[in-house]
């Protein structure tokens, strides 16, 4: 049985933690630049729903970019 790479998973929680976080603040960000605020409406209309794939969208991207960063190079 082969040892888990300690040093290896904690570059992936890390970069996933910073992707995801990182990601969600630049979607609700480019959101609040078109004029929605999903975070801080009480309504629930298409404008919120597009806020909300705004950050979603940003979760995912951001974690892709900070693996791809993070992980470069590393088996």
């Amino acid at each position: 049985m082969q040892q888990p790479d300690f040093n290896r998973a904690m570059r992936e929680g890390l970069a996933d933690a910073i992707g995801f976080v990182g990601g969600a603040l630049a979607g609700w960000w480019l959101g609040r630049r078109f004029g929605i605020d999903f975070v801080a409406s009480t309504d629930w209309n298409a404008q919120q729903v597009v806020g909300l794939v705004l950050i979603v969208a940003g979760c995912g991207a951001g974690r892709f970019l900070a693996r791809r960063v993070m992980l470069k190079d590393k088996p």
